[in-house]
């Protein structure tokens, strides 16, 4: 029985993917490196101490590496953050999450600042226990810090009892170091072949889909995501 859920957000109940890439790909070239979106796109879903060594080296980010990630967070908020908005019914399966009686974390790569806003987009504030962010670990996504700390401010559940919830393959691979089953969500334009070779035990289309599934079987679907795998069903919708 699955009584913990965590969640990512961006590209989970965030639509923002598209957003962090070009605001990467603006900075990379404010720095001297012009790399094509779909490149930096595929990173999204990392925090900037797992991204920016894929694209510069060590010397590199020793003498700009602060610079370009503040650089990044600056022109985020200020031309990206006010066009993001969230998926649909994110605060309705937030709140039939807690119907049900089950505990809710976010554990985003975001910054801490970023994440406030997020929750205040979706409406969610008060409908979750815990929330972990990039500030608060040493190592971002594939790293399994971040859903660690997660699980430590849920209690340290067993982790047959949770499920993870993201967008993109780093998260079921942070997911899977720490046994925990994962839910990939389409939404967030990640290949689904991606999330599944990552570890995803099941793939769906966004969060109305799983508040639906949530609905129609509330002590079943996606609780049971460690034993079914519904991913080519979801594709054929």
């Amino acid at each position: 029985m699955v009584e913990n859920v965590i969640f990512d957000v961006d590209g989970t109940l965030i639509d923002s993917v598209d957003e962090h890439a070009e605001a990467w790909r603006r900075s990379f070239i404010e720095f001297g490196r012009d790399i094509p979106f779909a490149h930096v796109r595929s990173q999204i879903g990392k925090g900037a101490d797992q991204l920016l060594p894929v694209f510069f080296n060590d010397e590199e980010l020793e003498r700009f590496g602060k610079d370009l990630e503040e650089y990044r967070s600056a022109l985020f908020k200020r031309e990206f953050m006010p066009k993001v908005r969230p998926f649909p019914r994110v605060k309705e399966l937030f709140q039939q999450l807690r119907k049900r009686g089950r505990k809710v974390a976010l554990a985003s790569s975001a910054k801490d600042d970023e994440l406030k806003r997020y929750v205040e987009l979706c409406g969610i504030d008060g409908l979750f226990e815990a929330k972990t962010n990039k500030d608060e670990v040493d190592k971002s996504k594939p790293h399994p810090d971040i859903f660690d700390a997660a699980m430590a401010k849920l209690g340290k559940p067993d982790p047959a009892t949770v499920v993870v919830v993201g967008d993109t393959p780093y998260d079921a691979l942070a997911a899977g170091k720490l046994h925990l089953a994962s839910v990939g969500v389409l939404c967030g334009g990640f290949r689904p072949d991606d999330l599944r070779t990552a570890g995803c035990r099941t793939l769906v289309k966004d969060p109305a889909e799983l508040l639906r599934r949530l609905e129609e079987d509330p002590e079943g679907w996606p609780w049971d995501a460690a034993s079914r795998d519904t991913s080519k069903d979801e594709e054929s919708r």
